[in-house]
């Protein structure tokens, strides 16, 4: 495997804020979706929170992979990656917040802390493990003049 390309500092703030950019999107799709089963359609946290997970992940790779890394990575390979990631952070995130949940935690406060584990811990996967030795190399998409 490739070493990760070098990216001087403000390349590496500029990959971070669109990375934080895109999930800040794909936390409204969250949050949108959560919102919808948990307030309107009255579902238990587990599979609500499971749902809108898994909308916001499918948004948020598109976006990073094409955008953020800029990356030519083989697509199933690299969504299988990100899969894995999901299996660690799936069942113990919802694990976790359905029991701070069922002890009286707000359901939106669980969601947050939620996300923002998510996002921290997704970005370096993403940066150091899926998109490693592949970024800026997507055809169209390379701007070293960032």
């Amino acid at each position: 495997m490739k070493e990760p390309e070098k990216l001087s500092k403000k390349e590496n703030a500029v990959q971070a804020l669109k990375f934080l950019l895109f999930s800040c999107s794909a936390g409204l799709i969250e949050t949108g979706a959560f919102a919808l089963l948990d307030k309107v359609f009255k579902w238990d946290y587990w599979p609500s929170y499971l749902i809108a997970l898994v909308l916001s992940v499918v948004w948020n790779f598109t976006l990073n992979r094409s955008y953020t890394f800029k990356s030519a990575v083989n697509v199933p390979k690299a969504m299988s990656m990100v899969l894995g990631y999901y299996a660690v952070f799936t069942p113990l995130s919802t694990w976790l917040g359905q029991i701070w949940a069922d002890a009286g935690g707000n359901h939106f406060l669980v969601l947050f802390v939620n996300m923002v584990a998510n996002l921290i811990t997704e970005f370096l996967f993403d940066r150091f493990v899926v998109f490693r030795g592949t970024i800026n190399t997507k055809p169209g998409k390379t701007d070293k003049n960032v």
